[in-house]
């Protein structure tokens, strides 16, 4: 979030009047220098350049009017390709990344009333054991969500077993949703202490690549589901929680379950 700095608008009673020329040299000009070295900039001086070259080209092959129309479109497609990039998390920031597609799909439910935090610390359990990490915490008017993004092999197929075993083609994936159950519970145990009541944590596994023969099924107490129904996977469950219980619990999230990479959560 950008800090801006509060002008001096009003002059301090009993100060000296300070010069146009003085404040001049307190406030220098941005250079082109300084320009050049903002990264938006490049990246639009970038995309201009790309854009000429394809404008001439077209214009040189065909007219100039499907140049002007070749050169708009590019940037238009490379605008709509970095937005999709784009993501709070920098290890989110490529086109594979599942962890961005669910972060896309969660954004669209703020105003909903949705609250989320990626990318969370799991507390230590009684062990002492600690490494996990929630790809996406939700806190909605449906409850509290613990959301692992997955990118699985596309080419092969996904089956479960009396909803006690998940296959990925001949691979069990016992251990894996056993992990995401125990991410939650660690969660659930870390929110009750600080909002003093019971605060349940809903594990789930959103996967992307193959293909998935159902809409949301609970396999070892872990909601599974195609990644691109996550939106829908939390919109059509019923309202358990007020707003200020959802206020409350993400409040108490933020100091409960910590950045897992807090560098980059202090630059999104």
């Amino acid at each position: 979030m950008a800090i801006m700095e509060r002008g001096n608008s009003q002059e301090a009673r009993g100060q000296p009047h300070e010069t146009p020329l003085k404040r001049g040299v307190d406030q220098q000009p941005q250079t082109y220098g300084d320009m050049l070295n903002n990264p938006q900039i490049r990246r639009w001086i970038v995309r201009g350049a790309v854009a000429l070259v394809i404008g001439v080209l077209f214009a040189v092959v065909f007219d100039i009017r499907i140049g002007i129309t070749a050169a708009v479109v590019a940037v238009i497609v490379d605008t709509v390709r970095k937005a999709r990039m784009n993501s709070s998390v920098t290890a989110w920031q490529k086109s594979s990344a599942a962890e961005r597609r669910t972060e896309r799909q969660l954004k669209a439910l703020q105003k909903n009333g949705y609250l989320v935090l990626h990318a969370r610390a799991v507390p230590m359990d009684d062990e002492g054991v600690s490494d996990g990490r929630i790809d996406h915490l939700v806190i909605g008017p449906s409850g509290v969500y613990a959301i692992d993004s997955e990118k699985w092999d596309k080419r092969l197929p996904v089956r479960t077993l009396s909803h006690r075993k998940l296959f990925h083609g001949p691979f069990n994936k016992k251990d894996r949703l056993d992990e995401a159950r125990w991410e939650a519970e660690q969660a659930a145990k870390a929110l009750e202490e600080r909002v003093g009541f019971e605060v349940p944590v809903q594990a789930s596994v959103a996967i992307y690549g193959p293909s998935i023969p159902w809409k949301v099924m609970r396999v070892r107490d872990v909601d599974v589901y195609a990644g691109n129904r996550a939106k829908g996977y939390l919109r059509r469950r019923p309202k358990v929680l007020t707003e200020t219980d959802v206020q409350r619990i993400f409040k108490a999230a933020e100091k409960a379950l910590p950045p897992k990479y807090p560098q980059e959560q202090e630059a999104a």
